[in-house]
């Protein structure tokens, strides 16, 4: 895609080395010298070159890049323009205006008919049972997308409809998002473990036409009737006034064989009888750049590579590495419907031998969960395939790292630790694959075109080591472009803090060696188990219940998923806390969020700590969650006495 290739692959080796960090020892990981470079990875002095070239000159870097796909129509006017900065006027990106093209032609007919991998497979797709397998080539993956697109196009979708997908990991989501995308429809894939209420508020807030969905589908032994599930959203939807106008259903559970032709694509069994939202908007062109690139040479992907990312296609992750960067690449994919720990603790290396899987993608959150089983769960298989490790959703804990590093990889594979946000659209700090020494739990080095800086409280760039707000100075082709139907909420939030930057809410440090720890989140989301949640959003779920006067809920350290929800709950009068009520509460988050939202912890709280013109200090409740008695500064308290209450009756938590 336009960048000097170089010889070899990328590879691993044993070398773990010990150095100190900024506050604390770490150790940092490089391939040992006889481990050459893959073909596609630029050496550490090179990358630094290109990433300048990509800064200073954008429109050179990225045309180059953008030679290797389909326009229509190629861009007319100036390759870059923009303003971050609101004292300036209206905040705006424009990557390649008046440029045509689509996505869906670019992944799929470019790969089928000008890169002639027609009969390459693209997705091995195992389901919920083992013996559950099929397989699509990307001729096949065109047919099926075409035969839908007629179908869409024959209930009336057109360019600019917004259609809400709703259904497991199985091929049909794959050809459902690229139909809309082939017909210039918004796709709105909204995660099939999210409860009807918040399927219907994600359908009114995109304003959709048309819901897709699946009977329905095993996760484990749970059964998960999902449309009974749209069902319940779609009458919702009535109730409010916004009738969707057609739903359609993909008969999963003893569905017809996908693949066409002659095929040896085989059809699961019928193993059981079947009995307020923000909307991100990226475009097609910059997003598309991005995520082929990064998937690339982050991945260091190799045409006979079988790549695996385990991220549900209903989070960003999914959308850009399962579906839309691979495909760009022509790369082979696993795509697996069950869950890590099905039917046995061993899942996932079972199928990383059985086809060979040689990039593996997870989240933290799943490295932490099998690591409490030990190591022969993952030592009885062979694993020797695999060649890059990567990690995605939430910072990784270095002891969690060693072990993916120790045992998952053998001590061979490289760790790309990747940070980004479903904001950017891809990876923004990553390493690069048997380039980059590697330090566990960093973020290390920016991506081409990313340009990050470390700001103190007043907006002040920090040099050398510092910590700070996470921002970054200009944009990168990924980059979201507004919130769907409010755009002064896209400037508010990203930008209004700090003119002239995108603000990413998370906090950072920079180490001596000029790598990126980030340290968490500094605005009111939480990140469970890889996945932000709306702070505002639980506490709303919670004061609909109608013992709950008032709720605030902070973050909680957690050993398997991250962060955990900690709740503290003031009462009506009337009404007394209890065991009973906790489960009733948690019941409410489950129906009115989804189950990822269930909080681990929900305390009594008489009161709350508050300043005296009424607002809540999280920043002392998060101190009280983790029995943190260094509370700074209390001076703004209006009753210091609520705290030590607090603190006599906080739950007893795990760290």
């Amino acid at each position: 895609m336009g960048l000097p290739e170089e010889r070899g692959r990328s590879g691993g080796g044993s070398g773990v080395r010990e150095e100190a960090g900024a506050r604390s020892r770490v150790r940092s990981w490089s391939p040992p010298p006889e481990v050459s470079r893959s073909a596609h990875v630029p050496s550490l002095q090179r990358y630094r070159e290109l990433h300048r070239r990509s800064l200073e000159e954008p429109r050179e870097f990225w045309g180059d890049i953008a030679k290797e796909f389909y326009w229509k129509t190629p861009c007319p006017g100036p390759f870059l323009q923009y303003n971050f900065d609101m004292t300036k006027g209206k905040i705006f990106i424009e990557w390649m205006k008046g440029a045509t093209t689509n996505i869906c032609y670019n992944v799929l007919d470019r790969i089928v008919y000008e890169k002639k991998l027609g009969d390459k497979v693209a997705f091995y797709w195992e389901g919920n049972e083992p013996e559950e397998t099929t397989q699509i080539t990307y001729r096949e993956l065109l047919v099926q997308v075409c035969h839908f697109s007629n179908v869409l196009r024959k209930q009336g979708i057109c360019k600019g409809d917004r259609v809400a997908i709703y259904m497991p990991m199985i091929p049909e989501l794959v050809v459902a998002m690229l139909a809309c995308a082939r017909l210039g429809a918004l796709h709105s894939i909204v995660f099939a473990g999210f409860s009807s209420e918040s399927l219907c508020e994600r359908i009114l807030d995109s304003s959709c036409s048309l819901l897709i969905t699946t009977d329905a589908f095993y996760r484990g032994e749970k059964l998960v009737n999902l449309k009974e599930l749209a069902d319940e959203a779609l009458e919702k939807c009535r109730e409010k006034g916004f009738p969707v106008r057609c739903c359609i259903v993909v008969k999963h559970l003893g569905r017809a064989e996908l693949g066409t032709g002659d095929s040896p694509s085989q059809s699961p069994p019928i193993k059981r009888p079947c009995p307020d939202v923000q909307g991100v908007v990226h475009t097609v062109g910059g997003y598309m750049l991005y995520v082929a690139t990064t998937f690339k040479y982050v991945f260091d992907f190799h045409a006979e590579d079988v790549f695996w990312c385990t991220a549900d296609i209903g989070w960003i992750t999914g959308h850009s590495y399962v579906t839309y960067g691979p495909l760009a690449n022509g790369a082979t994919s696993v795509l697996f419907e069950g869950i890590p720990t099905y039917p046995d603790m061993s899942r996932l290396w079972s199928i990383v031998d059985k086809y060979k899987v040689t990039k593996f993608y997870t989240a933290p959150t799943a490295i932490r969960l099998l690591m409490k089983f030990g190591d022969e769960p993952v030592t009885r298989h062979s694993r020797a395939s695999l060649q890059v490790l990567g990690t995605v959703g939430e910072p990784i804990n270095p002891e969690a790292w060693l072990w993916y590093h120790r045992v998952v990889g053998a001590q061979r594979c490289p760790i790309v630790d990747t940070f980004w946000q479903t904001e950017t659209g891809g990876h923004m700090l990553t390493p690069l694959p048997g380039a980059t020494p590697m330090k566990p739990g960093s973020a290390t080095f920016p991506f081409f075109g990313v340009a990050p800086a470390v700001l103190n409280e007043s907006g002040e760039e920090l040099e050398g080591e510092a910590e700070g707000y996470l921002v970054f100075k200009q944009p990168w082709p990924g980059i979201m472009r507004t919130v769907y139907g409010n755009h002064e909420r896209f400037e508010t939030t990203y930008f209004k803090k700090f003119p002239g930057y995108y603000v990413t809410g998370d906090g950072c440090r920079r180490d001596q060696d000029g790598y990126y720890w980030i340290t968490g989140r500094i605005d009111d989301m939480l990140n469970v188990s890889g996945h932000l949640l709306s702070t505002a959003e639980v506490e709303s779920a919670l004061v609909e219940h109608e013992a709950v006067a008032e709720a605030a809920v902070v973050g909680h350290p957690h050993p398997v998923k991250g962060e955990c929800l900690y709740c503290f709950v003031t009462l009506c009068d009337g009404h007394t806390f209890s065991s009973t009520l906790t489960e009733e509460l948690k019941k409410q988050i489950r129906e009115k969020i989804g189950p990822i939202a269930t909080p681990d912890y929900i305390q009594n709280a008489p009161s709350l700590p508050k300043t005296r013109s009424g607002k809540i200090m999280r920043r002392v409740l998060r101190k009280i969650a983790q029995n943190d008695h260094d509370l700074g500064d209390m001076s703004t308290v209006a009753d210091p006495s609520v705290i030590t209450q607090l603190f006599n009756h906080r739950c007893l938590t795990i760290q």
